[in-house]
């Protein structure tokens, strides 16, 4: 089961605040509930990693375990040092430093529509006003997602298709979801802070696939420290922030993979 988040694709717009993460976590296990599965797992990447990381430390009952392919594992030191852009810090590994230098990018360069979003959600009513403006905000509203979209659109047989960015962008605009589902970062807000890759203290187990055009790929020791309970760990050498859209046959031999230890107890 594929569930929408509320406010985007093919759920409806909440009429109501309070939609943030924590409440989306609560409705999925209800959701399950209602479906009749006593026991379930939960993956996500993007928003759908923050939601299932703040649904891991629900614990609903009935939950085994989860998959992430944006996992929660940034320590709060680095978290708060990329957030500065503070020069990378002494004594981490080769993967760590990386990891590290791709964060500061994303808060240098890469989140801006995020804090837009999350501060004044609604003056972005031109994307709902027009499919061009849809459509240049979708690619390019940060550079990293720039940089893989156009991959597509340069000719290059791997990963997505121009098809594949024009249906995204399309779905979109014919379900008119551009502003309702930026409330999700004004929500967000709401809590306090943009926590988007901070641990937040999953005791469940956890499967984690590391793509390498991802924000950053996760390295094994932060995934570690962060999941008590690691039962999967893949550093994989193709696929990016999309992987569940760009590289499909790849995500679902992992997620299977990654869940398989937790077979026996479905």
């Amino acid at each position: 089961m594929i569930p929408s988040i509320p406010g985007y694709g093919f759920s409806g717009k909440p009429a109501t605040t309070g939609w943030n993460p924590a409440r989306i976590a609560r409705a999925w296990t209800v959701l399950m509930k209602r479906l009749g599965y006593t026991e379930f797992v939960a993956q996500g990447g993007d928003w759908g990693a923050i939601i299932t990381d703040v649904l891991a430390t629900q614990a609903p009952a009935g939950l085994l375990g989860i998959h992430s392919n944006m996992p929660g594992v940034i320590p709060p030191d680095i978290d708060k040092a990329a957030q500065a852009g503070a020069p990378t810090p002494s004594g981490l590994s080769a993967d760590e430093r990386l990891a590290y230098e791709h964060l500061k990018f994303v808060y240098a360069k890469g989140v801006g529509y995020g804090y837009q979003m999350g501060l004044r959600p609604q003056t972005l009513y031109g994307i709902a006003d027009s499919p061009v403006g849809l459509a240049a905000y979708l690619l390019d509203h940060d550079a990293r997602s720039l940089e893989l979209i156009s991959r597509a659109f340069d000719g290059h047989a791997e990963g997505l298709t121009r098809d594949d960015v024009l249906d995204n962008i399309t779905l979109t605009w014919l379900t008119n979801t551009g502003i309702s589902s930026a409330r999700l970062y004004w929500e967000q807000l709401q809590t306090g802070a943009f926590d988007f890759f901070g641990v937040k203290g999953v005791s469940i187990p956890v499967a984690v696939s590391a793509f390498p055009d991802e924000l950053y790929q996760t390295p094994r020791s932060w995934a570690e420290r962060a999941y008590p309970k690691l039962i999967h760990y893949n550093k994989l050498d193709k696929g990016g922030h999309f992987a569940a859209w760009e590289q499909p046959k790849l995500f679902v031999e992992e997620v299977r993979a990654g869940l398989a230890s937790l077979r026996h107890a479905i």
